[in-house]
């Protein structure tokens, strides 16, 4: 249940102001940290807030053509649950910290696992252009990362369910005529919605009645009964919070343009001088990181077996003197 859920309670927000307000703080303590470390010229381009959002956006767009194209067909849950943990990671990381190229991918993974949409990591990398064998090593390295800063609330409760609960209610208790000619509007609105911040904000199912409505209006039908009097029993003031959300939520809908390309670039160029070289695959320090991390743990395993090793020759010690004294008791 949605009202009972870690989603609601600590991933959703009062508004946009709000979330504006997060990333600030967690590019200010990006710059805060690093603007000492970095080299001077890699200080002075490091990115406001602001230009983090539409780094942050370009990317969104990425990951849903990602999505879209993806072999076999993905499962729009999948989709849905990917957008909830990217948009929850970049409310308290930076760009310049981690790079949304290697989040997103990762996002993905953890959501197709999450969501049961069973493909393997070999069947996974097949679907993204490139070194495929670097993008696996990427996505195993960041999963542990992204599931720790999404606090381990991984269950996600998009808005597609509740879309087809109304689509019964409809047909059941309204006078609308075949509502299935309404799924086109409200996947389009839907999917738009992937490029706003409107589901760390409404619920699944204000999002899902806000697509409906939209959809209703495109094919020029009038559900205004069935909202006002048999959903909400004419109560004004569900009636009036309800209104309210539907129209903000359709007004986001129409500001979702992609961030131009040259912009995008520019920003690209700024990010690869500013980031955090520990998490740049590319670096010299990621990799011997990685070497280090990969090192202690063949360490580890190799103490576990000698200590498995000396605590089996223990118990062979100890049987042998307790079988010599019953034999001669």
């Amino acid at each position: 249940m949605f009202l009972s859920s870690s989603q609601r309670k600590n991933w959703m927000y009062k508004d946009e102001a709000e979330l504006q307000a997060l990333r600030i703080a967690a590019n200010k303590k990006y710059i805060d940290k690093f603007s000492n470390i970095l080299e001077p010229a890699a200080a002075q381009v490091m990115l406001s807030a602001e230009e983090e959002r539409t780094f942050v956006r370009f990317y969104e767009t990425q990951m849903r053509e990602l999505c879209k194209k993806f072999q076999p067909l993905m499962p729009r849950s999948v989709i849905g649950t990917a957008f909830h943990y990217f948009k929850r990671f970049y409310l308290n990381n930076s760009v310049m910290d981690f790079h949304p190229k290697e989040i997103l991918v990762t996002c993905v993974y953890l959501a197709c696992k999450v969501e049961e949409f069973n493909v393997s990591i070999i069947q996974f990398v097949s679907n993204i252009k490139g070194d495929r064998e670097k993008a696996a090593d990427i996505i195993i390295n960041n999963e542990l990362l992204l599931m720790q800063q999404l606090n381990y609330n991984l269950t996600v409760h998009n808005p597609f369910r509740a879309v087809e609960g109304f689509l019964i209610d409809i047909k059941v208790r309204s006078r609308l005529n075949n509502p299935e000619k309404l799924r086109g509007g409200i996947d389009e609105l839907l999917d738009k919605l992937y490029l706003t911040d409107a589901c760390l904000i409404y619920s699944p199912s204000q999002i899902a009645l806000a697509a409906i409505l939209h959809s209703a209006s495109k094919n020029q039908e009038n559900l205004d009964a069935y909202v006002t009097q048999t959903l909400l029993g004419g109560d004004p003031t569900t009636l009036s919070h309800l209104i309210e959300a539907v129209r903000k939520i359709r007004i986001l809908c129409k500001i979702t343009e992609s961030p131009q390309k040259d912009v995008v670039i520019q920003l690209e160029k700024r990010v690869q001088l500013c980031r955090n070289e520990e998490n740049n695959p590319d670096s010299q320090i990621y990799k011997e990181r990685m070497l280090e991390l990969l090192d202690d743990d063949e360490e580890r395993a190799a103490r576990k077996h000698a200590k498995a090793k000396k605590h089996g020759q223990n118990e062979i010690k100890h049987l042998g003197v307790t079988a010599i004294k019953s034999e001669s008791s």
